[in-house]
This record gives C-alpha cells, sequence and structure tokens, in this order.
C-alpha cells in the first residue's frame, strides 16, 4: 500500500478554487487532506504531521527547509477585502488592536503596515475565538477570511491591508502559499500544480456551490484574490520576507 501524501489546506472560502481538483477526485489515490485554520496548519508543516500546506507565508524563515510548489496562492494585487482592520474611529485615534489569532501573515502584515506606512503604535493584543465582539470605540480589530466579510457593514472605518500594502509597496502580496518541507517527486509536483490549476477553470460553478450573502463571491475570486504566483508577486514575497526579518530584530 502506498503511503499518501498528507497535504494540509484552509476551509476558507478563498481556498476553494484551489481544492476544486482535489475535491473532484485529483490525486484522491495518492493524497490525504486535513482541514484548519491557517495557523494550525502552519505548525502541522513544522512539526512534520503534514507533507505540505496551504500555508501563511509568514512561516517561512521559521522552517528548516521549505519549497513552494505550485504556480498558485492565495494573493491580491490591490484590495483583497478578506484581510482588514476595522475601528470605530480614525487610523490615529486607535488605541489598541485586537488580532486575530487565525493567521500569523496577516498580523506580521499589520505590524508592518502601522510602522512603515500609517506610522502609529497602538497596544496590540492576542486574541481567541469570539474576540470581534470587543471591537468598539477606540479599540480596533484585525479579522481575517469569511469573517471579515460579517464585519463590513458593521463598522465606519474598513482599513483593507492588501491595498495598504500596494499603496506602501506598489507590489501585489501573497498571504499563504503551497509549501512542503522536503522535496517531493517530479511527477508529484507535475500532478499538484494540475490539480491547483484546476478550479480556476470552474469559477462560476464554485460560486453556484457556496451561497454566500454578505459578499459578492464572483467579484471576491476574480478581482480580490489573485491566484496566480507570477514574478511580481514573487517579488512582493521577497520584500515582505525582508520586512518580516527586520521586524523580528526589531522585536
Amino acid at each position: 500500500m502506498i503511503q499518501k501524501i498528507k497535504i494540509g489546506a484552509v476551509s476558507y472560502l478563498n481556498t476553494k478554487p484551489l481544492i476544486y481538483g482535489f475535491e473532484n477526485g485529483m490525486m484522491k489515490e495518492e493524497t490525504e487532506f486535513i482541514f484548519d485554520f491557517p495557523s494550525n496548519i502552519a505548525q502541522q508543516l513544522l512539526t512534520n504531521q503534514i507533507d505540505v500546506g496551504l500555508v501563511p507565508v509568514a512561516v517561512l524563515p521559521t522552517m528548516k527547509e521549505y519549497h513552494l510548489i505550485s504556480d498558485y496562492c492565495i494573493g491580491c494585487d490591490g484590495a483583497v477585502a478578506s484581510v482588514c482592520l476595522f475601528s470605530d474611529v480614525p487610523l490615529q485615534n486607535i488605541e489598541k488592536i485586537l488580532l486575530d489569532y487565525q493567521s500569523r501573515t496577516s498580523v506580521a502584515l499589520l505590524k508592518i503596515l502601522l510602522k512603515e506606512h500609517w506610522k502609529i503604535a497602538p497596544e496590540l493584543i492576542v486574541t481567541e475565538k469570539g474576540f470581534e465582539q470587543n471591537i468598539s470605540g477606540t479599540t480596533a480589530g484585525l479579522v481575517i477570511g469569511d469573517r471579515a466579510f460579517k464585519q463590513i457593514p458593521l463598522f465606519t472605518f474598513n482599513y483593507d491591508l492588501g491595498l495598504a500594502w500596494k499603496d506602501m509597496t506598489g507590489l501585489p502580496f501573497v498571504f499563504a502559499a503551497w509549501v512542503a518541507n522536503k522535496k517531493m517527486p517530479a511527477d508529484f509536483l507535475t500532478s499538484f500544480n494540475k490539480a491547483t490549476a484546476e478550479g480556476m477553470k470552474h469559477i462560476d460553478e464554485i460560486v453556484a456551490r457556496n451561497k454566500f450573502d454578505a459578499y459578492d463571491l464572483h467579484q471576491y475570486y476574480t478581482r480580490n484574490i489573485t491566484y496566480l504566483m507570477d514574478e511580481t508577486k514573487l517579488k512582493g514575497l521577497e520584500l515582505f520576507l525582508q520586512k518580516l526579518g527586520k521586524l523580528a530584530i526589531m522585536v
């Protein structure tokens, strides 16, 4: 019996195009999927509980070995819509920020933007499930994923981190990428890349399958999220990792 390659992914709406091929039978004899939120998938990749993960890119510098194994990622070239800082007051009046516990990359990006782009230094607070209910007054909150869409009508101010990064750097941003913690066989890589690309041909079907009233998913998949890991995305990723390294030194 062939040992299956364990793959970790996130069950957010933004991953649906990337896992469409696998959910429709591609590589079913070779792979086993595990679903969790981003920071947990990253931890499982670090501890070799899985072989491949769709992980927040902030985990890359902590890995002994890593390989980007797909031409597709979760990125944006401007407003991403699902990674936002929500507030009742303007940036300059924010005193505290509640940090979403589900993604290291979004928190790291926020810290970079606070220092280099917005030039403010509010108190940052680690949170747990349900923290969104405590966003009020001068306490803002970073919310990611599907939950972010539901916050949009609730707050006067909504600062999109993808748009802020684009404004600051002129580059797109990569939130998560398909990463292996060891070198994978060439035939696996070819099949895997084909499987991750399959959903791009079926966006309308994916939208129809995932009823969601809080946001226009067709717009999300075709205008907010940009899935192709092209050269400009790699440049954006490289710059983010450089800034992340400096941030770690300062902290």
